[in-house]
Formats: structure tokens, sequence, C-alpha cells
């Protein structure tokens, strides 16, 4: 059984991009220097489809950094933590889920209703639920605040585990949905964590939507600089 320790808590930004990410312009060295500058403790590097960006980031501040991936399913997309294999896009869902948990990874659903955002629907998200670990509940990138409202009132019908993201991809949005929780080194301490985990997080505004969309543009050169 894992032992946490529940008096000393963390804070955690559990979906977040680079440059590895088309749509993102988060450079590694920034990135870990803003991470460290707004408190947080645990930073999931989880770009769409690959590893390299993470396993880099891991590199250079092991302590901080956790190899995440978001993958787009046939279905809908797929986080996962604590990968040392890439997983590629369009498979089956249940191909992805059996690969990830090959590798022991910690598997969470993003922005499951965010439809035009790859979300999943209350029948396709059932059909894996038993499947996985978690559902991001609250995702900064969200247009409107019903889909996470929806999102908290499943996992909470369900009894599955919560978190937060703030889907950053630039660094206007780093922390801006954070989860409060006790410090985890590996899935299975994730998961003991999350149960008691406490999720805070703002919607990004339409000011920084835009402030984001001028980072992203101006701001993709190198990935490693």
């Amino acid at each position: 059984m894992t032992m946490i320790d529940n008096g000393h808590l963390i804070k955690a930004e559990l979906h977040c991009h680079t440059v590895c990410s088309h749509d993102s312009s988060n450079r590694l060295p920034q990135l870990i220097e803003a991470a460290r500058q707004r408190g947080i403790s645990r930073l999931a590097i989880t770009d769409h489809n690959k590893i390299g960006c993470a396993l880099k980031a891991r590199e250079m501040d092991p302590e901080l950094i956790v190899v995440g991936e978001e993958i787009l399913t046939q279905s809908g997309e797929l986080l996962a933590y604590f990968l040392e294999e890439e997983i590629p896009a369009r498979l089956p869902a249940m191909q992805v889920i059996e690969r990830l948990k090959a590798q022991g990874a910690f598997i969470a659903v993003p922005h499951p209703f965010d439809i035009r955002r790859h979300g999943w629907g209350s029948k396709k998200l059932l059909e894996i639920l038993p499947y996985i670990d978690a559902l991001e509940v609250f995702n900064a990138r969200c247009l409107r605040k019903s889909l996470n409202s929806k999102c908290i009132q499943f996992a909470q019908q369900h009894e599955v585990l919560m978190q937060a993201g703030s889907d950053a991809h630039s660094l206007v949005e780093l922390g801006l949905a954070t989860v409060e929780l006790p410090v985890f080194n590996n899935p299975e301490e994730l998961r003991e964590a999350l149960k008691i985990g406490r999720i805070s997080g703002s919607l990004l505004s339409p000011w920084d939507h835009l402030k984001a969309s001028t980072q992203i543009a101006f701001g993709k050169v190198n990935p490693f600089r």
C-alpha cells in the first residue's frame, strides 16, 4: 500500500504544452523558470502525441517534471503521465489504453465534454470509464463554465477521481488551473494524492486569450533554447 504525506501539500500543474506541440510557444527554459516562480512543484508536460520535450525537460529539472502526453485517439483525447514510450495519434481508444497500462501510466481524460476539442461525450466516456484513473473536471481553456460544471457532476455521480489543468499553450496560461495535493512520484502515489486533492482555477479571459495567441504566433522558434 502506498503511503503519502497528507500534511505536506504541493501545487501541481497537470496539463501543459511546449513547442513540441504545434500550437504552443512554451520553450523549456522559460517554462521551467515560470513554473518555479509561480510556486508549481510538479509540472506535467503533455504535448500532443509527443514526449520528446517532456523527456528533455525531465533531464533539466527531474524534481519538477512529469513526463506526459496528450494523445488523440479515434474517439477523443487522453492524458497520460509517467511515460517512457510515446503513443502515436489516431489509434483506437482501447488500444491506446492497453499500451498505456502496459507501461504503468496514469490515465486521465481532458476536457471530456468539450466536443470542439476532441471531447468524448457521456456515451463514449462511460465505455472507457472503468479503464481510466481520473477526469479533468476543470480546464482553463474551456470557453464555457458549463463544460467544466458538467464534468464535475459526472465525476461525482460515477465516483471518479478529479483533477484540473491549465492546458497552457503559452506562459500567460501557466498555473491558471492547478491541484493542491500531497507529493507524488509515480502513478500509484498520484492516484492516492488526488483522493484528497484540492482544485483551484480560473478560465482564460478573452484578454488573456489574445495575449496567449500573440505569444504562440511569435514565440515558436527552438524548443530547447
